[in-house]
């Protein structure tokens, strides 16, 4: 998570209240969102509820629901969390928060809540799309480094149904990888053998000269990190794309 960098109160009280500007920016934003002991999103969702409870529904409270959607709250999450806020501290405030919420998720898609649901349960980000090996593709993929140093690592996420080519890692002495999944459900598949199902925390070690795919389940998000082992003469050759009758025997 970047760090929270907030200018507001000097911009707009600096000259008049320069010490409230100070404890806006510097102290509540500066010092106490960017503390670590709560993660961001539930500190957003806190908020929310703090400023509905208090019946505060100006542009504060418009500042907070977008925060809240940046961070990861979906559509279906924060229409969760108002009604339950409701019983508690009124109805009538309940309908002044969705008021405001409807028209910041209106734009999303049951697409966009499905990938920012799947990118809350991972502490990975998902990254920007895989341009770079689209053609290897079936589907949308998405690629995030993690580590470009002594040992590549990096988030690769699959929309449902998306998986890549077969394809084998080369090496003269060491060399493949390993995937380590984080978020969602997949498949590892070797040449040959049956596909393997992966789920958070599974483990894949694939030696350099095996043929072989991964990608998503056809009915869920799935990332998993790609670690490349280190050997020599390391290379990938990437090859015909999965059958589609063959991945539709998938559950």
């Amino acid at each position: 998570m970047e760090k929270i960098v907030q200018t507001a109160g000097r911009i707009q009280l600096g000259s008049f209240a320069p010490d409230f500007a100070h404890f806006n920016d510097d102290i509540l934003f500066g010092e106490n969102w960017n503390n670590r002991d709560i993660d961001h999103k539930t500190r957003c969702i806190i908020t929310v509820v703090a400023l509905m409870s208090s019946g505060i529904t100006d542009s504060s409270l418009k500042y907070h629901l977008e925060n809240a959607k940046k961070s990861g709250v979906t559509k279906k999450e924060i229409a969760a969390i108002v009604t339950h806020a409701a019983f508690y501290v009124g109805w009538p405030k309940a309908w002044a928060v969705f008021n405001m919420a409807k028209e910041i998720w209106a734009e999303e898609t049951s697409a966009d809540d499905a990938k920012a649901e799947h990118a809350a349960k991972m502490v990975f980000p998902i990254g920007a799309p895989n341009d770079g090996f689209a053609q290897y593709f079936s589907g949308q993929s998405y690629l995030a480094p993690v580590s470009d140093s002594q040992v590549g690592i990096f988030n690769v996420t699959f929309e449902p149904r998306c998986r890549n080519n077969w394809h084998i890692h080369h090496a003269s002495k060491g060399g493949g990888q390993i995937l380590v999944c984080v978020a969602g459900r997949g498949y590892y598949q070797e040449w040959g053998k049956n596909a393997l199902e992966m789920n958070p925390g599974d483990c894949i070690n694939i030696p350099a000269g095996i043929k072989h795919w991964h990608g998503a389940a056809p009915d869920s998000w799935f990332s998993h990190l790609a670690i490349e082992v280190p050997g020599e003469n390391c290379s990938n050759e990437w090859l015909e794309p999965v059958n589609d009758a063959d991945y539709d025997k998938l559950k």
